[in-house]
């Protein structure tokens, strides 16, 4: 897959929102996240980017403006600001399993 363009204005990223909940659809072209092929007398349009791609694309990019590069501020601001259902925090249990999992062992070759 490409690299992600750099820059999207805010009436794109709109229209990638409509593509990645609905899938393709005839709609303006943006900026190289979005790509077409004609069909009949339209042009039809999907996402060329993931919402997730697009998310850890955007969410680094914060990272370094606010953050001097670290993700940890934003995470904690993310966490301590939201709402969360009992299955999203079972899932935010598991990635940090998951994570001491992964330093646990690396701590064991060290």
């Amino acid at each position: 897959m490409a690299a992600v363009p750099p820059g999207i204005g805010q009436t794109e990223l709109e229209v990638l929102k409509v593509l990645w909940e609905h899938g393709p659809c005839t709609v303006r072209e943006a900026k190289g996240y979005v790509s077409s092929d004609k069909r009949g007398l339209a042009h039809v349009f999907r996402a060329a980017v993931s919402r997730e791609r697009m998310l850890k694309r955007r969410l680094k990019d914060l990272a370094n403006q606010l953050c001097e590069g670290t993700a940890t501020p934003l995470l904690l601001a993310l966490v301590e600001g939201g709402r969360f259902t009992a299955a999203e925090i079972e899932r935010f249990r598991q990635l940090l399993d998951e994570l001491e999992g992964k330093k646990g062992k690396g701590r064991e070759r060290g």
